[in-house]
C-alpha cells in the first residue's frame, strides 16, 4: 500500500469526522446564533460553513472531472454563487456529509490505483485553467478545511453550544471516545487502519 495514498485517505476520514462533530454542534444552535455576526474571515458561522462546503464541491468537481477525462466545468464559478448558500445548519450538515463521502471515495481510489496521486487536475480559475497534481490539490483541500473549520470552531465558543474537541487525529487510545461518531458515520478503526 502506498503510504502517501493511505495517509490522504486517513486525512479524508478525519476530515469527515471533524465535520460531523462540528456540524452536529452547530445544528444545536438557534437560527439567530447560527447567523449572528461574529469575528472571523467570514462574518458568521453560517457563512464560514457555506464557504467550506462550496470550496469542497468546487475542488471535488475539478478532481472528478479530470480523473474521468472530462474537460473542466465551464460553470465552476456557480459553486460560489449567493443562490447556492445554504441557510440552515441541518441542510449544511447533509451537504457537507455528501462532499465528505465523495472525498473519501476519491482518496480510497488513490489507495487502489498506484500513480493516481500524480495525475494532473485541471482547475478552472478566473485567470484560466491551472494544472495541479492530485496529491497537492488534496493536501490543499485538507489545509483549507482545517483553517476554516478552526474559525467556525472559535466562533462557536461565543454561543450557548460548547465547541466539540477537534484537535485529535485518531490516536489509538482515543478509539473509545470516537466510537459513537464512527458508528454514525459508518466508519471502523480497521477500515481506516488495516492490519499491516
Amino acid at each position: 500500500m502506498d503510504p502517501l495514498a493511505h495517509h490522504l485517505l486517513t486525512e479524508a476520514c478525519n476530515n469527515a469526522w471533524a465535520n460531523h462533530r462540528l456540524l452536529g454542534a452547530c445544528a444545536q444552535l438557534s437560527p439567530a446564533d447560527f447567523d449572528a455576526p461574529r469575528s472571523g474571515f467570514f462574518p458568521s458561522i453560517r457563512a464560514t460553513l457555506n464557504h467550506i462546503v462550496a470550496v469542497d464541491a468546487y475542488y471535488l468537481d475539478a478532481m472528478q472531472r479530470s480523473l474521468a477525462g472530462e474537460p473542466p466545468n465551464p460553470q465552476a464559478d456557480a459553486f460560489f454563487a449567493p443562490a447556492r448558500e445554504i441557510a440552515d445548519a441541518a441542510s449544511l450538515q447533509r451537504e457537507q456529509a455528501a462532499c465528505d463521502r465523495r472525498l473519501i471515495a476519491l482518496c480510497r481510489s488513490a489507495v487502489d490505483a498506484p500513480g493516481l496521486l500524480r495525475r494532473e487536475i485541471l482547475v478552472p480559475r478566473a485567470s484560466g485553467i491551472h494544472r495541479e497534481p492530485l496529491q497537492r490539490l488534496l493536501a490543499h483541500l485538507f489545509q483549507h478545511q482545517v483553517h476554516h473549520r478552526g474559525q467556525a470552531h472559535a466562533m462557536l465558543s461565543g454561543t450557548p453550544v460548547a465547541p466539540p474537541q477537534l484537535d485529535e487525529f485518531f490516536c489509538v487510545n482515543d478509539a473509545p471516545l470516537r466510537a459513537a461518531d464512527f458508528a454514525a458515520l459508518g466508519f471502523s478503526e480497521t477500515a481506516i487502519w488495516p492490519a499491516e
